[in-house]
């Protein structure tokens, strides 16, 4: 076992040893282990206190801000107030100033009494009740040991911590299921009670003494879970469900929010009322001795029992599953089940859980029911994604106001200030979106938020940013404000428009930006510039110019691609491409040749060299003319061959940025829309990296705002292409096969030589454990792009070049 030890973070202290009702299905009391038989019936004050001052050590030791302490039993509440105070006392005492103290009791509610609330309430100890459902349900196995029922006095219990002085500590009911109770009269039960929370635990067996299944479906326990999880759906979620908020946090890619379920290592201990240490309290199911340590409060640290082998058995997440559950494709939900249903006398715990069967149909029931609300409507719509992605710098944009914290200084809030003035109009909000929008925006965002984690300065360009992008913003929306914006070197750079030179080599100052007429103006000191709409390279102006239609290239001072010479209407914002978070779907007829593409030339933004290769310079006019006839005649083979992705790929790429080198297409570390490109090569091999380009900036743009898999690096994959080469397989995380298959997939439509291998690498991907739920969704984007089946291999029709051209 390798890899240092998970500190405990959480430990169940057991005040008492016995319990005043007499469950059958009690794992304490009824299964394998009878060790409570031994055990004191209190805890004493030596254990206690020892206990304390054990937790504080190993808090400080591994600096956690947090732990939790479970008051548990038997029945806690036995122990009594004095018993209890004093263990509330002892933790709150030995963890001040060391880590925060989350304090609770799980307890059958029977002696729950205002005098133990108020006791919990002084110390903010949470109350979490077991009860199993209307009065039937739990009669059946909650009963006195003389048989009376527990229900009447729980519901009591239940009511006394739903009143208005004690709500705040109510942590909500836990449920063990008997698929003998009726799944819809159990949940209505619980539900009608409010509680903040409703805990499902699947009733405690192993291999050795399985679960019953009356009528011998090996699905039973999920069929009862799917059909209070249907009631719960048809209720509108009223109350929380662990279990099933935990299968839908993992089929979107997050974590488990149960230890019975999920990957996650354990980070609990079990302190008995006699100092012992034990692992979790369930093995008790498994055999006599199954939780114990040998360790103890009295000589032995925590840390020596988080590197017990049983302990670190439940550590190593996918490597401490069996071999079959590490194949399985549900086991990033499930876990391989909670450790001690796994138990059988042959294999020990290196098994399935016996509940496996069950845990697989309920959360492929699960996703079943909920894939279509839980997909990100992003992965199929290519205006949502523009949208997130907007969204998404918008959301960057506010987190670094937030992060400076004053920390800008006056440029930072005049600016700040500015930019709210300008959104108040709906022409200027709209601008203020075009410029946001600009790929480049997203890099500046994030490398300035960079350097605020780091502690590095931000004073001078990075803050000053704001001010250009709203004084550009102003600009396109022709608003009659002045906007202050830092001019360095004598040079003042407008994102989307161009570079104002408005001084001499190393002269700084603060220039007033205002729109006028059919371009803008800049002042500085007595000296004013005024630009005009239109207007070519100057000895004060250098525009960020536009790749125009069959070759040509035209200025844009206003980032504007309603045509050279057509004014945009008063009043509206004129756009360089369609409304940011809408494309435009071609007309039927309408190939999308080159002519619809208006792309900025960007080589004058500061935070353009945002690529694997470096940025070139500013191009000399020839050399723009020569990049728009190459991009045209690229494009015209990809309006022709692949006119749905060309007609998306127009309206997403809003700028290319020439590069020194490196291959001929790449993607950056920038927001979507841009793409660096290199000098060389034919229309073909431009068009084949064009594409490659926009399909990597696709991917990435989808990543950056859903999940579109989890656990990467867990499993190896390899990639079919590779051996139908007759190369050798190198293994591979699921994200190289993702993105590897998402690239190959657009390339196949336009060169059929990248078919090769595709639908064995999509089955590859429906087969994996790290696919969510929007990396199905995406999926089937794929295979319906190859061609429209949804099937396994063998149903993906083509599977070679020949096949394919012959389909086209």
């Amino acid at each position: 076992m390798t890899g240092p030890a998970v500190p405990f973070r959480e430990i169940v202290l057991k005040v008492h040893s016995r319990c005043d009702l007499a469950c059958d299905h009690c794992y304490v009391y009824e299964h394998a282990d009878q060790s409570w038989r031994t055990r004191p019936k209190t805890i004493s004050d030596h254990v206690v206190s020892r206990t304390a001052r054990r937790l504080a050590e190993h808090a400080r030791t591994h600096a956690l801000p947090s732990v939790t302490v479970i008051l548990h039993g038997g029945e806690p509440l036995l122990a009594g107030p004095a018993r209890l105070r004093l263990v509330c006392e002892e933790f709150t005492s030995a963890l001040a100033g060391i880590a925060e103290l989350d304090l609770r009791i799980h307890t059958n509610g029977l002696q729950l009494s205002p005098r133990y609330l108020d006791l919990f309430d002084e110390f903010d100890v949470k109350v979490g009740i077991s009860l199993d459902g209307d009065r039937a349900a739990n009669d059946r196995h909650r009963r006195y040991a003389d048989g009376r029922s527990s229900h009447a006095r729980v519901l009591k219990a239940v009511d006394l911590l739903r009143q208005e002085r004690y709500r705040h500590l109510d942590l909500g009911l836990l449920c063990t299921v008997d698929i003998a109770n009726d799944p819809v009269a159990v949940l209505d039960a619980l539900t009608e009670l409010r509680p903040p929370l409703i805990d499902f635990l699947l009733p405690h067996a192993t291999w050795a003494e399985p679960p019953p299944r009356p009528d011998g479906s090996p699905t039973a326990y999920a069929a009862w879970l799917l059909t209070v999880f249907d009631r719960w759906q048809e209720q509108g979620r009223p109350v929380p469900v662990r279990l099933f908020s935990s299968v839908l946090s993992t089929l979107d890619g997050g974590p488990s929010l149960t230890e019975s379920l999920g990957l996650a290592p354990t980070d609990l201990v079990v302190v008995e009322t006699d100092g012992q240490l034990e692992q979790v309290d369930s093995l008790k199911s498994a055999y006599e001795g199954a939780a114990a340590t040998g360790f103890d409060v009295f000589t032995h640290s925590f840390d020596e029992v988080a590197a017990h082998p049983g302990v670190r058995a439940r550590q190593l997440g996918l490597a401490g599953v069996s071999a079959t559950c590490r194949r399985c494709p549900v086991v990033r939900s499930c876990g391989g089940g909670l450790y001690t249903h796994r138990y059988s006398p042959a294999a020990g715990f290196d098994n399935p859980s016996v509940y496996c069967a069950d845990l697989a149909a309920l959360i492929r029931g699960i996703e079943e029911r909920t894939a279509a609300a839980c997909e990100s409507p992003a992965v199929r719509d290519p205006g949502e994604l523009l949208a997130a992605q907007q969204d998404l710098t918008r959301t960057l944009l506010a987190h670094l106001h937030d992060s400076l914290d004053g920390a800008g200084g006056e440029t930072w809030a005049e600016a700040w200030a500015l930019a709210a003035e300008v959104e108040s109009a709906p022409a200027g909000q709209a601008a203020l979106d075009l410029v946001l929008a600009h790929p480049y925006t997203r890099t500046w965002l994030l490398d300035t938020l960079e350097a605020v984690r780091a502690g590095r300065p931000v004073d001078g360009p990075p803050v000053e940013r704001l001010a250009a992008s709203v004084a550009a913003a102003a600009v396109h929306a022709r608003l009659d404000l002045a906007v202050p914006v830092v001019h360095r070197d004598g040079r003042l750079f407008l994102p989307t428009l161009g570079e104002v030179r408005i001084g001499g080599a190393g002269e700084a100052g603060t220039a007033l930006v205002r729109a006028e007429g059919e371009g803008f103006a800049v002042r500085a000191g007595a000296a004013e510039l005024h630009i005009a709409r239109g207007a070519g390279e100057g000895a004060h102006w250098r525009p960020v110019r536009a790749l125009g239609a069959g070759g040509g290239a035209v200025h844009a001072p206003e980032a504007t691609a309603d045509g050279p010479g057509d004014g945009p209407v008063p009043g509206q914002v004129p756009s360089p491409e369609p409304v940011p978070g809408h494309v435009q779907s071609p007309e039927p007829g309408d190939v999308r040749g080159p002519n619809p593409v208006h792309v900025l030339l960007d080589d004058l933004d500061p935070y353009r060299s945002c690529f694997d290769a470096p940025a070139a310079h500013r191009l000399d006019q020839q050399a723009v003319d020569a990049w728009s006839a190459s991009l045209a005649a690229a494009w015209a083979l990809l309006a022709e061959a692949v006119p749905e992705q060309a007609a998306e790929a127009a309206a997403v790429l809003t700028a290319l940025t020439p590069l020194a080198g490196g291959a001929p297409v790449q993607a950056g570390r920038h927001g979507y829309g841009a793409l660096g490109i290199a000098a060389g090569g034919d229309a073909r091999t431009l068009a084949t990296a064009l594409l490659r380009g926009f399909r990597r900036a696709k991917l990435r743009a989808l990543c950056e705002v859903t999940d579109l898999y989890a656990s990467d690096g867990s499993w190896d994959h390899r990639l079919p292409w590779q051996e139908e080469r007759g190369k050798q397989e190198e293994a591979v995380p699921f994200s190289r096969l993702l993105s590897e298959t998402y690239e190959r997939v657009g390339l196949a439509l336009f060169d059929p030589e990248f078919l090769a291998g595709v639908p064995q690498a999509l089955d590859l991907i429906e087969e994996a454990a790290e696919t969510t739920v929007d990396g199905k969704q995406l999926l089937a984007v794929m295979r319906k792009e190859i061609n429209g089946t949804d099937g396994t291999s063998g149903k993906n029709g083509c599977k070679t070049g020949t096949e394919w051209t012959a389909v086209r």
